[in-house]
């Protein structure tokens, strides 16, 4: 589909840099980035997983990469963290975390990551220096006849031996799902074309299969349907994610999922989004011909 008056979103996930001197992946995504820039995208969306260690210093490589690409400003970039970015599981297996039977500790844990992750990428999440804006966040942009929301969410869970014991597993809060239904928030996503951003899967493989089913359970988003309640009731089109590493787009109700896979296993693959003028859109994968 093409549209005369439109908006184009480049879509990137679980980039999973594990360190400084990561020179093949560093190039790669400079390369990407170039491209991005080159076809003029309006917006850059990741959802997570910018980093594969939960080491905050690390985040510091995707600022730079956006920097050196004028692709670190408000309305050009939007970034949310993932499972990776928050969670360091060598931490949290450490004997004296893993057998205090006091969870405060490790969702504390998670907010000081979360705290961090927002104090580098607060330029990406207000444009108004807004010293406590930070994840979860609704930013609306316009471009020309296009208004434009995104709804973005932290659905991050601490590690638990017995309910997350691969860090993996996900929620939204309980008080983000409540703020998100005030009536402001409608207020300010009217007449917007709404897309929700998450780390996430609503979908993983969904088989039959026992060994399936227990890699979906380490995954899982366990309130996927509140979630996709909330999103529905907000208006919302389209959500974008990542976490499981599968290139996807599919449906849940009226809302699209789509999966943005993962840049450091496919570094030459990323989602492209049309929004034309009515709420149309249209979306695909793209390869880059990369030189080996």
């Amino acid at each position: 589909m093409s549209f005369d008056k439109k908006v184009t979103i480049a879509h990137l996930s679980d980039l999973h840099f594990a360190s400084k001197n990561d020179r093949y992946l560093t190039a790669r995504l400079d390369t990407m980035l170039g491209e991005f820039v080159r076809l003029k995208y309006d917006h850059l969306v990741m959802t997570g997983d910018l980093i594969d260690t939960a080491s905050p210093a690390l985040w510091t490589i995707i600022r730079d990469a956006l920097v050196r690409h004028d692709l670190f400003d408000w309305g050009k970039t939007t970034v949310i963290p993932g499972n990776h970015d928050l969670i360091d599981l060598e931490e949290e297996m450490r004997f004296y975390n893993a057998l205090n039977p006091d969870d405060r500790s490790r969702q504390r844990r998670v907010d000081e990551r979360l705290r961090q992750f927002n104090a580098i990428f607060r330029p990406l999440i207000t444009d108004d220096g807004d010293a406590s804006a930070g994840v979860p966040f609704v930013k609306v942009m316009r471009f020309g006849e296009i208004s434009l929301s995104f709804v973005a969410v932290n659905t991050v869970a601490p590690w638990s031996g017995l309910d997350n014991p691969a860090g993996a597993r996900g929620s939204v809060s309980p008080e983000t799902l409540r703020a998100l239904q005030e009536p402001g928030v409608r207020q300010v996503l009217d007449d917007t074309f709404i897309i929700g951003l998450c780390h996430h899967a609503y979908k993983i493989y969904g088989t039959g299969a026992l060994v399936d089913q227990a890699f979906d359970w380490t995954m899982e988003f366990k309130n996927r349907e509140e979630y996709l309640k909330s999103m529905t009731n907000l208006g919302a089109k389209l959500v974008l994610h990542g976490h499981f590493h599968r290139f996807q787009v599919y449906q849940a109700g009226a809302l699209h999922f789509i999966n943005g896979g993962s840049f450091r296993y496919s570094p030459e693959r990323y989602g492209e989004l049309t929004i034309g003028v009515e709420g149309r859109w249209s979306h695909r994968f793209v390869n880059l011909a990369l030189k080996k």
